[in-house]
C-alpha cells in the first residue's frame, strides 16, 4: 500500500543539505523521471475531484485535451511542472499568463453536472497538492525515506506549483502535518462517477495512442495502479496484492539505483529539456502552450 507522507508537528532540527526554501538546489534533489512515470497516475488523483474531472472533459481547448492530443497535452504539462520547479521567476510569469489565456473559456454550463472554473485557486490548490504528493511519493520509493530537514524544505518549495497559477500563497497548508490532513480529507471526500472511470480507462490503458504503442498497456495500468493511493484503487474497482506490491517496490528500487548513476543533465531529463524549450519558443514569440 502507497506509505502516508511522515508528518512532524514542528521543524527539524538538522539541515537540509540541498539549502532552504528560498535557495533550494532543485538540480540536486530531482529525478525527471518522475514526471512521466507519475504522470497519468497524478492525473487521475487531481481529477478525483469532480470540478477538476468535468473542468478536462468538457474542455472545449482540444489542443489541451489528453484523449485528443496527448504528446500535446504531456508537452504542455510536464512544461508546467519545469517552470514551476526550475523556472525564474520570468519563466513562471510568462507561463502563468498563458495557460490563463487558454484558461478563460474552461468553466461549468448549465448543463455541466458540478460547477467548475478553471481559475479557482481551490481546485488548483487541489492539482498543485497532487503534483506535490506525486514528486515525493516516487522520490521515496525509488531512494527511500527523506529525512525531516529536506521534507520539510521541498515542502515549502513546492508552494510554487500552486502559486505559478492563482493558488494564493496563504493558501499552502503550513506544515506537513496540515497537508496530511488536508490530503487525507480530500481523498476521503471525493467521489468519482462513471464517466470518469470511462475517461481513466480510456487514459490508463493508452487507447489515445496509435495501436502499435498500445503493447505498452498492461505495464502503464500496473504502474498506475501502483501509484494511486489505496482509497483511489478502491473507488476504481482496481485489484492490488501484496505481491503486486512487491514486484512494484522492487521495480521503482531499480530505477532508483539506475537514476543515482546518471550525471545531473541525464537525471533531470525531460525537464530540464522542456525548460530549455520553453525559453526558445519565448525567444522567438511562439505558443508557450
Amino acid at each position: 500500500m502507497t506509505e502516508p507522507l511522515r508528518v512532524l508537528p514542528n521543524e527539524s532540527a538538522t539541515t537540509c543539505r540541498y539549502g532552504t526554501a528560498d535557495d533550494f538546489a532543485i538540480e540536486e534533489f530531482f529525478d525527471g523521471i518522475v514526471t512521466v512515470l507519475g504522470g497519468a497516475a497524478n492525473v487521475v488523483m487531481q481529477l478525483a475531484l469532480q470540478p477538476v474531472a468535468y473542468g478536462v472533459m468538457e474542455s472545449d481547448v482540444d489542443s489541451g485535451r489528453a484523449d485528443l492530443h496527448p504528446w500535446k497535452r504531456l508537452r504542455t504539462t510536464l512544461t508546467y511542472l519545469s517552470v514551476a520547479l526550475m523556472g525564474d521567476e520570468a519563466d513562471k510569469a510568462d507561463y502563468r499568463a498563458e495557460v490563463n489565456r487558454v484558461h478563460r473559456s474552461i468553466r461549468s454550463t448549465a448543463g455541466s453536472p458540478v460547477k467548475y472554473n478553471a481559475f479557482d485557486p481551490q481546485l488548483q490548490k487541489w492539482v498543485a497538492a497532487c503534483l506535490y504528493w506525486g514528486v515525493i511519493d516516487l522520490k521515496e520509493k525509488m531512494h527511500g525515506p527523506l529525512d525531516e530537514a529536506t521534507a520539510d524544505v521541498f515542502y515549502r518549495y513546492a508552494s510554487s506549483l500552486g502559486t505559478t497559477l492563482q493558488m494564493r500563497p496563504e493558501m499552502w497548508p503550513a506544515t506537513r502535518a496540515e497537508f496530511d490532513e488536508y490530503w487525507r480529507a480530500g481523498l476521503e471526500r471525493h467521489e468519482i462517477d462513471a464517466a470518469t472511470v470511462a475517461y481513466f480507462d480510456h487514459l490508463i490503458d493508452l487507447r489515445m495512442l496509435a495501436r502499435p504503442l498500445r503493447l505498452a498497456a498492461p505495464i502503464h495500468r500496473f504502474i498506475v495502479t501502483g501509484l494511486l493511493p489505496p482509497h483511489v484503487r478502491e473507488q476504481l474497482g482496481m485489484t492490488w496484492t501484496d505481491r503486486d506490491e512487491q514486484r512494484f517496490l522492487r521495480l521503482f528500487r531499480m530505477i532508483g539505483s539506475a537514476q543515482r548513476r546518471l550525471p545531473q543533465p541525464a537525471r533531470l531529463f525531460p525537464m530540464n529539456t522542456l525548460l530549455w524549450d520553453m525559453r526558445r519558443r519565448r525567444r522567438r514569440n511562439m505558443p508557450l502552450v
